[in-house]
């Protein structure tokens, strides 16, 4: 794992990480944050940008690219850190071994683990 990522699961932060180790951005409803996944001009919220899950077009949001979380066959979805720790994957996936959360109902998760800020 790389530094980054390192660094940010001993701050105990809430993020998404993909297989590859790409930082696909923070896990907060806060759409003003730089790096939320919900900010739709950032760089992990944007449906343009190349490390966005909501971008259909590139590895981290097509439903036919392995780090993907909508490809409903990939062994290799990201994984979402909760406070510092690995929690689950974040997945269309139903048949994965760990747990997963779908990605269309991320909100929901945020929602229930108070990541509004």
């Amino acid at each position: 794992m790389n530094s980054d990522i390192n660094r940010r699961i001993s701050n105990q932060e809430s993020f998404i990480v993909a297989n590859d180790g790409q930082y696909l951005g923070k896990l907060t409803l806060n759409k003003f944050d730089s790096n939320s996944i919900y900010n739709d001009f950032g760089n992990y919220g944007s449906k343009f940008s190349s490390t966005s899950i909501f971008n259909n077009f590139c590895n981290y949001g097509s439903q036919f690219s392995s780090l993907s979380p909508f490809n409903q066959f990939t062994n290799t979805p990201p994984e979402i850190y909760l406070r510092g720790l690995k929690y689950a994957y974040l997945s269309v996936n139903k048949f994965l071994s760990y747990k997963t959360i779908d990605p269309n109902e991320l909100t929901i998760f945020l929602r229930q683990n108070n990541l509004n800020y």
